[in-house]
């Protein structure tokens, strides 16, 4: 951040022990009296040295003065714990809680972390609705903890059709009975092809082909598992016609797929994945100057395609390590 208002986010270490536990202690010994009362107090220079040592954290400045903090919690696998997250009690409410939480996600996804965790005092409402509203769930309790948790979203380029079916491939055994897609892209993206290899790879009876003048169909599985219902919501005006389509019979033991379901889908599932294909180039033409939203040709420009997980249901789901791993 730039100007004479700027945070400066800093990868903190061992170095940073004495400025960091002073703001932990001023920050948590402003807070309400709690019971039982919080560990933050007992960190010394000491412990929080070892810790920035080991798991490292975050000290943010401004103007070279100390305004928040927090530390890294590297004890389970595939996941970025916080901790201390703490902030000046004499400048609150001036976005560096806000800054920090952006600089420790960036941190997790640099670390190859699917997700991120932290435990919040369920006494602190205000501390609560922070978390909430930047889509943290909450996923376990033990009081008088409230357990947090995120799986981070990904990007990935796909240059080719084959690609495209491979990253769904991937996807798939991830998935679950109940579990809902909503596809968005222009025209000709590939959100067909995405989920042809996701057909492919549940082992569903196909052929996957656009659903475009039958809005829904159920694909059964070959192999003992959850069938795929396909459905392109393109011609759908809102939500009372998606619910004409009478999902909600099928989709707690199916993997739907909604293609154009954007503001409309969501409502099926208090979990869903939202995958989203972007076109960075010329859109692929048919012969007869239509574009289409079957394979995409090896030549055209590469897709790039964009996974975001919504609800408790994804949580600790390794999403980004299975997607992204070579």
């Amino acid at each position: 951040m730039t100007g004479s208002n700027a945070l400066n986010v800093i990868d903190a270490g061992p170095e940073h022990a004495a400025v960091i536990v002073d703001i932990i202690h001023r920050s948590f010994g402003a807070r309400p009296v709690l019971d039982p009362p919080s560990t933050a107090l007992d960190e010394t220079v000491e412990s929080v040295a070892r810790t920035l040592a080991t798991a490292g954290g975050l000290l943010v400045e401004r103007r070279g003065l100390p305004m928040g903090a927090m530390l890294f919690d590297e004890s389970r696998p595939g996941q970025l714990g916080l901790r201390r997250v703490c902030v000046d009690p004499d400048i609150q409410a001036r976005g560096v809680a806000s800054a920090m939480l952006g600089v420790a996600e960036d941190t997790a996804e640099e670390r190859g972390k699917d997700g991120i965790w932290l435990n919040v005092r369920e006494e602190l409402p205000e501390t609560v609705q922070f978390w909430t509203h930047r889509r943290y769930e909450p996923i376990g309790r033990d009081e008088p903890f409230i357990e947090f948790g995120k799986t981070l979203w990904l990007a990935r380029e796909v240059p080719t059709a084959e690609e495209m079916q491979s990253l769904a491939k991937r996807l798939a055994p991830l998935l679950r009975a109940g579990d809902l897609l909503v596809l968005s892209g222009d025209l000709g993206a590939g959100k067909t092809t995405f989920t042809q290899g996701l057909g492919e790879a549940l082992g569903v009876r196909g052929p996957i082909t656009s659903p475009t003048f039958v809005l829904a169909r159920t694909h059964p599985s070959l192999v003992d598992g959850p069938p795929l219902v396909h459905v392109d919501a393109y011609r759908l005006g809102d939500l009372s016609e998606i619910d004409d389509l009478d999902l909600d019979s099928t989709t707690d033991s199916a993997v739907t797929v909604v293609e154009w379901g954007d503001g409309m889908a969501e409502q099926l599932a208090d979990s869903w994945l939202h995958v989203r294909i972007e076109v960075r180039g010329p859109r692929p033409i048919d012969p007869l100057g239509t574009p289409h939203d079957g394979d995409v040709p090896d030549e055209v420009d590469p897709r790039v395609v964009t996974i975001k997980p919504h609800g408790p249901r994804w949580v600790g789901v390794p999403l980004r390590s299975t997607l992204l791993g070579s």
